[in-house]
């Protein structure tokens, strides 16, 4: 199978200190890969270099074939923090990418209408950032990126912030957007059941050492956090942490 997205030897290193000493990833289409490992192992470095906000030192990505290592409309990002415009509404919010690039309002008020209706947000359409719970705006942040229809959508840690019932609730949206859009998604992550819950792959990085092992988690999504089958997979990965003298997760 061709790849959708692939990293060669992409190396990163700040002065003396090597963050990545060259990642090689590949990513089939439609797929949620998963980075996972501890702070400081160089997870975030990477998708910011995936994102182009972060130039690699050496290496190479192709996305369907093509060079990305600039920034573009292809790969867009999530954070933890929503970083939404506080004076714009939500509809003002979401709109803004594709106003920027110069879509024709009828199309863009369509396409808003369309992905508003999918996170659950219409209602609250001409409500401010302020007036909207945690949850609420990270269902904004995630509008906002695809309603753009990016080719790959690059999640930093994005609902670490929540609380334990927003988590969730988030989590089974991500699942249930990317079955709907067919979106690849790469998720960096500490939270193991997260990765378990959401990734067809999971890929361990070690501090300075890239990734240093790979589970394939077979079972469709949405799926069941309570589900047993995960339990011996989970031990298994945090088993790999304590080797490495990673925190558990």
């Amino acid at each position: 199978m061709k790849d959708y997205f692939r990293c060669r030897g992409l190396r990163k290193s700040y002065g003396a200190h090597t963050v990545l000493p060259g990642i090689d990833i590949r990513l089939e289409q439609g797929s949620i890969t998963a980075l996972i490992g501890a702070s400081g192992c160089g997870k975030s470095t990477f998708l910011h270099v995936v994102a182009g906000f972060v130039p690699m030192d050496a290496g190479a990505m192709l996305l369907e074939g093509v060079p990305c290592g600039e920034p573009g409309p292809d790969r867009v990002m999530v954070f933890q923090d929503d970083a939404l415009l506080p004076w714009l509404n939500v509809r003002e919010n979401v709109e803004l990418g594709l106003k920027t690039a110069g879509m024709a309002p009828e199309l863009r008020q369509e396409r808003v209408r369309d992905i508003l209706m999918q996170v659950g947000l219409e209602p609250w359409a001409k409500a401010l950032p302020s007036e909207l719970s945690g949850g609420m705006r990270q269902r904004v942040a995630l509008a906002r990126t695809l309603v753009l229809r990016p080719k790959l959508l690059l999640l930093d840690e994005p609902f670490a912030a929540l609380d334990a019932i927003s988590r969730s609730r988030m989590q089974r949206l991500l699942a249930e957007l990317q079955i709907r859009t067919g979106v690849t998604v790469l998720l960096v992550t500490h939270d193991v059941s997260e990765a378990c819950l959401l990734a067809d792959t999971i890929h361990l990085m070690g501090t300075g050492r890239g990734i240093v092992d790979t589970w394939t988690v077979e079972a469709p999504r949405p799926r069941d956090p309570d589900d047993p089958s995960f339990a011996q997979l989970k031990v298994q990965i945090r088993a790999k942490l304590e080797a490495q003298a990673d925190p558990v997760l």
